[in-house]
C-alpha cells in the first residue's frame, strides 16, 4: 500500500471497528432481555476466540510458518495474564451491565472516559510524565463525568457507577497491555487474553446458566463475532495510523448508538448527558492528540543522533 494511502486506510478501518463495537452493544441489549449478563460475557469470549483462530494462524495454514507464528505466540508472563484477564474480565462484565441497564447513549458516554483514566495511571504505574495541560485535559473529563452521573440530583443511580468502573477498568487494562507489549507481540497478547478469558467466564455463566434460544444465539453470535471484527480492525487502525487522527473517529459509535437506541428501544439522551458527553470527548479527543505529539518528539529526539 503507498504511503499516500495509509491515512484513508487507517480511517476506514477505525471506522469499521467503531461500527463493530455499535453493532456489538446493541446486540448485548437485544440478548440481556432473557441472557444473564455472564452467560453473554462467556459467549462473547467462546464465539469470539473461534473467529479469532483463524485469523492468527491462517498464515500457518497457507504456508510453512507454523514455528515462526508459535513463537510469536509464546509468553513469560502468564501471571500477568491472569491479572490482566481478571481485571479486563470484571470491567467487561460492567460495561456489559450498563448496555443492558442504562439508556445505550448514556452507556457509551461513560465508556469514552477511560482515556482519561489512562493518564491517571500512567502516572501512578508507568512513571509517566504529564505536564499542565493534559491534567487540565484530565480535569475537564471528570468535569463530564460528574455532569452525566449528577450524584447531587434525583437522577443520581448506582448503575451510572457500574459504568463509571467499567471505564476505570478499562483504563487499567490499557496499562496492563502497555506493559505486557514490552515483551510480548500484540497478537500474543490477543491470544492469551482469549485462553484466560473463556474458563474465567464460564465459572460464573456456569452459576446462573440457561440454554440460548434460536433467536438468543442469533444474538450471542453477533456479539462474539462483531466484538472480535472491532478489536481487530482497531489493533490494524492504530499500526498504520495516528492516535489523534482516529480517536475522533471511533466518536461515531456514540450518535450511531444513539439514533439505534432511539429507533429499537425508543430512548432519548437527556441535555445533562449530552453535555457531559461533549465534554468527554473534546477531553480525551486533545488527550490523545498531545499524547500521539509527544510520541512524535521522542521519536525525532531518538533519532536525531543517527541524522547526522
Amino acid at each position: 500500500m503507498s504511503h499516500n494511502r495509509q491515512p484513508l486506510h487507517a480511517a476506514l478501518l477505525m471506522l469499521g471497528s467503531t461500527l463493530s463495537f455499535g453493532v456489538m452493544a446493541l446486540a448485548i441489549r437485544l440478548a440481556s432481555k432473557t441472557v444473564p449478563t455472564w452467560e453473554i460475557a462467556f459467549f462473547r469470549n467462546a464465539v469470539g476466540i473461534l473467529f479469532l483462530l483463524p485469523i492468527l494462524f491462517w498464515p500457518a495454514l497457507t504456508g510453512s510458518r507454523f514455528r515462526s507464528i508459535a513463537a510469536t505466540l509464546a509468553t513469560g508472563q502468564i501471571s500477568r495474564y491472569a491479572l490482566r484477564c481478571l481485571t479486563g474480565l470484571v470491567g467487561m462484565f460492567c460495561m456489559f451491565w450498563s448496555l443492558a441497564n442504562l439508556p445505550l447513549g448514556q452507556a457509551i458516554s461513560l465508556s469514552y472516559a477511560s482515556p482519561i483514566f489512562v493518564t491517571f495511571f500512567a502516572v501512578l504505574m508507568l512513571g509517566e510524565v504529564v505536564r499542565i495541560r493534559r491534567w487540565l485535559a484530565v480535569v475537564s473529563g471528570f468535569i463530564g463525568i460528574l455532569v452525566i452521573v449528577r450524584p447531587w440530583s434525583e437522577a443520581f443511580s448506582t448503575g451510572l457507577l457500574v459504568a463509571v468502573a467499567g471505564a476505570v477498568l478499562s483504563a487499567l487494562v490499557s496499562i496492563q497491555i502497555k506493559q505486557l507489549s514490552r515483551q510480548d507481540s500484540s497478537n500474543a497478547i490477543v491470544f492469551w487474553t482469549y485462553v484466560f478469558w473463556v474458563p474465567m467466564s464460564l465459572i460464573p455463566a456456569l452459576l446462573d446458566w440457561r440454554w440460548p434460544s434460536p433467536q438468543e444465539w442469533l444474538w450471542l453470535i453477533t456479539i462474539g463475532l462483531f466484538g472480535t471484527l472491532g478489536q481487530v480492525l482497531w489493533t490494524r487502525a492504530l499500526k498504520i495510523g495516528e492516535v489523534s487522527a482516529l480517536t475522533p473517529i471511533s466518536f461515531v459509535q456514540l450518535p450511531f448508538v444513539t439514533f439505534c437506541g432511539w429507533l429499537l428501544f425508543g430512548e432519548s439522551l437527556d441535555r445533562w448527558t449530552v453535555i457531559g458527553a461533549a465534554i468527554i470527548l473534546a477531553s480525551t479527543a486533545y488527550i490523545a492528540h498531545r499524547e500521539a505529539r509527544l510520541r512524535r518528539d521522542a521519536l525525532a529526539t531518538a533519532n536525531a543522533p543517527n541524522s547526522k
